[in-house]
């Protein structure tokens, strides 16, 4: 792993403004120094992640991890198995830490100075595809950490839109050059405003699209720095009490049961103490059967919103967690299956290829690619399905068999099949 690869965001500042000033930039500015994490260490047998299903891995030596965690409700699986003892069940001593922006994820990741975490699931691609990034594949995806739950607000000059109406929204969006933001290029957020854009057949080149760190949006529009922006919970729910915006449309609309937030872990990590990433695995999956149990969600609202973490009223965090959701402007829509989800019966976990492979299709559809990147590669090399179905297998948890199945995406009505990924580069 290259670990003095230095990162660049086309167009963005090197620093992170303070709340309430138009931010530019998603966060540090990259690290291009070798900072070989503290946290890892001997092992006490030569181990790799590439060990057959059948291989007892030897335990690590060393048991410290940290993971590093945005702002957003659904860090709630990692903070939880943190909060409920699961990684000390484990014998493991994990630290996780609050980290500024996305950028400034991805940089502490690829130098080692923390060892994963909570992370939009379409980062690595991004990173690896050279969009947000310096083309490295050192970043791994473990498991999914959540499915639903982002949404796209837009500010209270644009009520009349309402919810869901593409063709409102088309029409606003042309009668102004808005600005919107989203929080990493070619994360989750920028795919899912991009998509709806499209949806709405208005051309992305012809307004302004911003990066903001997520806890910083509703600050931001405050000011009217923005028009809209894309980004997890509760930063939706929370402008939408303040006043300043509504919920257009939430991204469960745009795809039911959607990928979102991944956890994310370092190549070095994988390598040097495999046996640690799968126990890390398994108490977060423990919590997020927990988290499924809706009986437990006001707690976890009121653990997670502590200022150490989220750092927002429980009260703005519990109600979307629940699929209960006052969308602004009078109107309020429930969901009864489609709201956030953390495990939903095993369905939620697997690192499924077919839609790296889908993420990858949108960045060429979305012109953030000029050529077409080797789509099967990288979906092998980045989604770690086999060390995955090896933690589900050994946690009594069921695989579905749908890793590279087609699937249907609710906003435009399409079908993607990820074994004929040039289709959907060439769909208008």
């Amino acid at each position: 792993m290259d670990r003095r690869s230095f990162l660049k965001l086309a167009g963005m500042a090197a620093a992170v403004p303070p709340v309430g000033a138009l931010l530019g930039a998603c966060g540090n500015p990259p690290v291009d120094t070798p900072a070989a994490s503290s946290q890892t260490g001997d092992t006490t047998a030569a181990t790799t992640a590439a060990a057959s299903p059948g291989t007892t891995l030897a335990k690590s030596a060393n048991r410290k991890v940290k993971l590093g965690f945005i702002a957003l409700t659904d860090c709630a699986s990692i903070v939880m198995a943190k909060e409920l003892g699961y990684f000390t069940e484990r014998d493991l001593d994990v630290t996780i830490e609050k980290q500024a922006s996305w950028a400034a994820t991805r940089d502490n990741l690829l130098n080692n100075e923390i060892d994963g975490g909570h992370v939009l699931s379409s980062m690595p691609l991004s990173v690896a595809t050279g969009i947000g990034g310096s083309g490295s594949r050192a970043l791994k995806v473990a498991m999914m950490l959540n499915n639903n739950g982002q949404a796209i607000t837009l500010s209270k000059d644009y009520s009349a839109v309402g919810y869901g109406d593409l063709d409102k929204a088309r029409a606003a969006l042309l009668a102004k050059t808005p600005t919107l933001a989203m929080t990493f290029p070619g994360g989750t957020h920028d795919t899912w405003l991009r998509y709806w854009l499209k949806a709405c057949r208005v051309d992305a080149n012809v307004l302004k699209i911003i990066t903001i760190p997520p806890p910083q949006m509703v600050a931001n529009m405050k000011v009217d720095a923005m028009d809209g922006f894309c980004v997890g919970e509760p930063w939706g729910a929370q402008a939408v009490a303040q006043g300043i915006g509504f919920t257009h449309l939430n991204t469960q609309d745009i795809w039911k049961h959607h990928p979102e937030k991944a956890l994310v872990v370092t190549e070095k990590l994988v390598t040097e103490r495999p046996d640690v990433v799968q126990d890390l695995m398994g108490a977060i999956l423990k919590a997020s059967k927990w988290l499924d149990d809706l009986a437990n969600r006001k707690r976890a609202a009121e653990v997670i919103g502590a200022a150490t973490y989220i750092n927002a009223p429980a009260s703005e965090i519990e109600g979307r967690m629940l699929g209960k959701y006052d969308l602004g402007n009078g109107v309020a829509k429930t969901y009864t299956d489609d709201y956030m989800t953390f495990f939903r019966g095993g369905q939620v976990n697997p690192p499924r290829r077919g839609h790296a492979i889908w993420f990858m299709t949108q960045y060429r559809r979305f012109g953030l690619l000029k050529s077409d990147p080797p789509f099967q590669e990288i979906a092998d090399q980045l989604y770690m399905r086999d060390l995955y179905e090896k933690v589900a297998a050994k946690e009594g948890i069921p695989v579905p068999d749908d890793d590279m199945a087609p699937f249907a995406i609710k906003l435009d009505n399409t079908t993607f099949d990820p074994r004929k990924p040039l289709e959907e580069v060439s769909r208008v």
